[in-house]
């Protein structure tokens, strides 16, 4: 069987916790902040664990980690 190949794009967006769960930097963050709240962009702030439907997916993507 030849080896699976790993997305290049998940590997470069999604990071697994211990216990196997998909961690991911939260959306809105990059541009047009102006237009939102302070509360928004605090809460936003750095990573948060995917949920498990999306989680599933992105396992797919990444066979070996």
């Amino acid at each position: 069987m030849p080896k699976l190949k790993t997305k290049s794009g998940a590997k470069k967006r999604f990071k697994f916790t211990a216990s196997g769960k998909v961690k991911a930097g939260v959306a809105g963050k990059r541009h047009r902040l102006i237009s939102h709240n302070s509360k928004y962009i605090r809460q936003n702030r750095g990573t948060s664990v995917m949920a498990d439907a999306d989680a599933k997916k992105i396992k797919s993507y990444m066979p070996y980690a």
